[in-house]
């Protein structure tokens, strides 16, 4: 039985620029937005760093009324090649040159430590303004943030952000992750995907299987790949 984002992704085509995609729905996210301010969380990967340069283009969004957080993120320093905070910094907050605000996750204490301080930040956005849009990914294996198979964090129904890290250690670095309870409180889940290297991870959603990124269930999901994710070769 598929899950919810699945159902979705059976439903989507492909696009044919994936970073112009995401850019054009962020915009039409923000213009549709319910309140003054436009909360939205953020992801990492090559595919995103590309979603960022585009979305950095969009004239039509008001950067200072765009207040950003981060879906997950590596336990590295804040400079470190491998931070997803650093990448959302040099793709988007310098290239657009100012937003409302910018709030990483803190990757520099314990990380059970770190985690419950990134919770009791982000619990009253759901509580009160809630979240207009979070930007997910999708893992060769399926996972999405940094909710890998198999991990216990999967299972989490309270906490909204988790130390964890891969039980197949494929994945390299302890994480932070938000869990579920936040992701599906979003307005919107925009997942981008990109290549074929990620064609055996849509065909694994597509027949079913119980994969980390098929049980997103936010309000609305929105599958952006591109021909080469679906079809397994060249775009």
């Amino acid at each position: 039985m598929r899950g919810p984002a699945a159902e979705v992704l059976c439903q989507s085509e492909p696009v044919r620029d994936v970073p112009a995609a995401f850019a054009a729905a962020l915009e039409e996210r923000f213009r549709a937005r319910r309140g003054e301010r436009f909360v939205v969380l953020l992801s990492g990967g090559p595919t995103a760093a590309r979603c960022y340069d585009s979305a950095a283009q969009c004239e039509s969004i008001n950067w200072a009324l765009v207040d950003l957080y981060m879906g997950d993120e590596r336990l590295v320093p804040p400079e470190d090649p491998d931070a997803n905070q650093r990448l959302v910094r040099e793709h988007l907050v310098e290239k657009v040159g100012h937003v409302g605000s910018f709030t990483p996750m803190p990757t520099e204490l314990d990380a059970d430590r770190c985690a419950a301080e990134y919770d009791a930040l982000l619990r009253p956005l759901i509580e009160g303004v809630g979240i207009d849009v979070i930007h997910l990914g999708l893992g060769p294996d399926g996972h999405t943030a940094s909710l890998f198979p198999l991990a216990p964090t999967l299972e989490e129904a309270e906490r909204l952000c988790v130390a964890t890290e891969d039980p197949s250690e494929r994945n390299a670095h302890r994480r932070l992750s938000v869990t579920y309870p936040l992701i599906d409180s979003a307005r919107s889940a925009i997942f981008t995907v990109s290549g074929a290297q990620k064609h055996e991870a849509i065909e694994r959603l597509r027949d079913g299987e119980n994969l980390p990124a098929a049980r997103v269930a936010a309000a609305e999901v929105l599958w952006l790949f591109d021909r080469a994710a679906s079809k397994g070769g060249p775009q």
